[in-house]
């Protein structure tokens, strides 16, 4: 097939500008060390990570004396999850931890959050519901700064589990029971937008969740699912080039390529099917570059 030749027209449009900040997206449900344990109603709204992916945060951190703002808006007991957080992260030799105790639209007005954005050397979202991130933070004069400094400034912006799922766009927030494989049973919508066309989603392997991606990326062919596994994070900088941090899999989902489905032709609840489905896994330490349209060569 010869390859479709790309009009000039655009030749000398002004590109995007590639982002200095950094992302720690984090598989959740990891290795809690010296955590107690949590009681059941607690354990979706904490997910810390591991010691080796913590300690591989704050090495990654730039400055002598650097400040991390933990954000729990995801989580029930934000006040518990940002305590914890803290001590965890002083144990690790980090002396300025500023917790954003931000529970509605009216507490992410707050002077005082951008203040502590504007100092912050990381941003960490902790685990719970990423709807309650996007819908509290979405809009807002803090969101829109954190953006700012992670296009311009040398900053690593991370997150656990729904934390990860809300930094991309587009964001799985809910599906149904039946592991994704009927029209409709994924809810998607847009997320924080650090990551544009890339969809995340966590506790991949451990909770069957690779058929539920597939039908986001099949009903947005135009993105890459990015799956990880517990105690498994992704290191991406320059906004495309991915480490595999950790101890497990990441799980690529890459629908550039989709040859055939049939998700526009049947009703909701029926079963979708889609041909030539690109997937990729990732072992610790690998690397990978998330494709754009233009390396497609069609």
């Amino acid at each position: 097939m010869a390859k479709h030749k790309v009009s000039d027209h655009h030749k000398n449009k002004k590109e995007a500008p590639v982002p200095k900040g950094r992302l720690l997206a984090v598989g959740g449900s990891e290795d809690k060390g010296k955590q107690e344990k949590l009681k059941p109603e607690q354990a979706n709204n904490t997910d810390f990570e591991s010691e080796e992916i913590l300690k591989f945060l704050v090495q990654e951190l730039k400055g002598s004396n650097p400040t991390i703002a933990v954000i729990p808006t995801a989580s029930d007991i934000p006040q518990e999850v940002g305590r914890e957080y803290t001590r965890i992260f002083k144990e690790l030799g980090i002396n300025n931890v500023e917790v954003l105790d931000i529970r509605n639209r009216e507490d992410a007005r707050d002077p005082h959050h951008c203040e502590v954005i504007e100092k912050a050397s990381a941003i960490y979202f902790t685990g719970g519901d990423q709807l309650r991130l996007t819908s509290i933070l979405g809009g807002t004069r803090v969101l829109q700064l954190m953006k700012e400094r992670f296009t311009y400034d040398d900053i690593l912006i991370a997150g656990t589990s729904a934390g990860a799922m809300a930094l991309s766009t587009p964001m799985i927030y809910e599906a149904d029971t039946k592991g994704g494989f009927l029209k409709g049973d994924v809810r998607i919508t847009t997320g924080l937008e650090f990551l544009k066309n890339v969809a995340i989603d966590t506790h991949f392997i451990e909770r069957g969740r690779l058929v539920r991606m597939a039908q986001c990326i099949v009903t947005n062919p135009g993105c890459i699912g990015i799956g990880l596994e517990e105690d498994t994070a992704a290191y991406i900088t320059e906004g495309r080039e991915l480490e595999v941090v950790g101890s497990g899999l990441i799980t690529i989902v890459d629908g550039m390529r989709l040859a055939k489905t049939n998700i526009y032709e049947i009703g909701t609840g029926e079963p979708f099917s889609a041909h030539n489905l690109c997937v990729h896994l990732l072992s610790p330490g690998e690397q990978y570059t998330i494709p754009t349209f233009d390396q497609l060569h069609l």
